[in-house]
């Protein structure tokens, strides 16, 4: 209001100075023609009119210059420009949040004050934004604040704008882009397939942990609420009777994920979602596990991965013989034995989706946008896991019953390998 106020009494000053200079001028004007007419008139000597002539001149030009001379002045003024936008409290983000613990930041954002400050300085290049002249840019900190919470808590666009004291437009931008800089410049960096020299030693953490020979991940999905889309909605209702997509992951011993699919409708079954993923053409093309293998009970057994029954059995994935009442013991103990190694996953997800609510709430989002968002929660969720974060039990919080798929029928593909593994498994009894 004060600099409006300002502005105005200028403007003011400026016009008055104008017509100031304009009355004097004509008052000038006429007594020179008048001083003129009246010395002609008594001498009729050309050189009186011309010099009364170059004092009205002169008279104007000095008029000019003190016009010109205010103009400038007003001009110099730093006033600032008015911003056309909606005025909002970010009270909380300046003042109450400085004064949070360390225990409230993580319980907040989901990782420490030294995880989220990294972070920015990873997205800095993708996110940051400079003011201009017609408004201020939003902080790089508070962008991934407000991306982060949006994640941790599944709020809606509005909850989140009112917090931070922006706009809902604002909110969506910033999610948005702090998704597409985390899965371009994060992601390669702490989820990638592994490399052949690297399986060697993610087999030894789950032989070394749960006695599993050749081992080197664990396979399990997902289900992410949605919203129903306009178009094939029918595609997305689950067994359950709700609208999901899938997200597929395969972890390793440290309960990090290696490979991420995400985006099949929540109608597809587990064997499904995994036929058309990329880990299935690479092992079927033998590129997935291209490293040695191991001669277990008169079987060349390579690396692999464990699922459950609704997985198909191959030799690059072991699953517990189907449980009709006859198991042997030595079936019961592969059972148990790939059971435990299964474990690692089905904690990495409840990992996951205790720390990224977005994940078991509907959320305001369209499905590609979700997509995005589930991508980047699975590479917040391994940095975390890789800088030593913190998990705490009481953000396990209730969702909705998620499917469950019948077992898979299977052919004789990998069943000498899983023969060889169960009689191996038997004989370290």
């Amino acid at each position: 209001m004060a600099d409006d106020e300002e502005e105005s009494e200028a403007l003011l000053v400026c016009m008055y100075s104008c017509v100031h200079f304009l009355l004097n001028s004509y008052k000038r004007k006429k007594r020179v023609d008048h001083e003129a007419k009246s010395a002609e008139e008594a001498e009729g000597s050309p050189a009186v009119v011309r010099n009364s002539s170059k004092k009205y001149v002169t008279l104007v030009r000095r008029g000019l210059q003190r016009r010109n001379r205010i103009l400038l002045a007003n001009a110099q003024k730093r006033r600032k420009v008015a911003l056309w936008k909606h005025l909002r409290s970010s009270e909380w983000w300046d003042n109450v949040l400085c004064d949070f613990s360390d225990s409230q930041w993580q319980r907040n954002f989901r990782m420490s004050r030294e995880t989220f400050e990294y972070l920015c300085a990873k997205v800095k290049p993708a996110i940051e934004r400079k003011d201009t002249a017609l408004r201020l840019c939003v902080p790089l900190q508070k962008r991934v604040g407000m991306a982060l919470w949006k994640l941790a808590t599944s709020s809606d666009y509005r909850t989140v704008g009112h917090l931070f004291g922006v706009g809902v437009t604002t909110v969506c931008r910033c999610l948005h882009e702090f998704c597409q800089a985390v899965n371009q410049i994060v992601l390669p960096e702490v989820l990638r397939t592994p490399k052949p020299e690297e399986l060697a030693d993610m087999a030894g953490i789950f032989e070394e942990r749960w006695g599993v020979a050749q081992c080197v991940g664990a396979i399990d999905s997902s289900h992410v609420p949605i919203i129903a889309p306009k178009e094939f909605h029918h595609d997305y209702f689950n067994s359950k009777d709700w609208h999901s997509i899938v997200l597929q992951a395969v972890v390793d011993g440290r309960g990090r994920f290696w490979d991420i699919s995400v985006g099949c409708p929540g109608s597809a079954r587990a064997a499904g979602v995994l036929r058309q993923s990329n880990l299935w053409a690479l092992a079927n093309s033998g590129a997935l596990f291209p490293g040695r293998t191991r001669r277990i009970c008169g079987e060349d057994v390579g690396y692999y991965i464990t699922g459950d029954s609704a997985y198909p059995l191959q030799n690059w994935l072991m699953k517990p013989f189907e449980d009709t009442g006859k198991l042997s013991a030595r079936q019961k103990r592969f059972n148990a034995k790939i059971g435990h190694a299964r474990s690692v996953a089905v904690n990495a997800f409840c990992r996951l989706k205790g720390r990224w609510k977005c994940l078991t709430k509907r959320n305001d989002c369209n499905v590609d946008v979700i997509k995005a968002m589930v991508l980047t929660c699975c590479v917040l969720h391994n940095l975390c896991e890789k800088r030593g974060e913190t998990f705490t039990e009481d953000w396990d919080g209730q969702e909705l019953q998620q499917p469950v798929d019948p077992p898979h029928r299977d052919g004789d593909e990998g069943s000498g390998v899983r023969n060889a593994l169960a009689q191996y498994f038997s004989c370290e009894q």
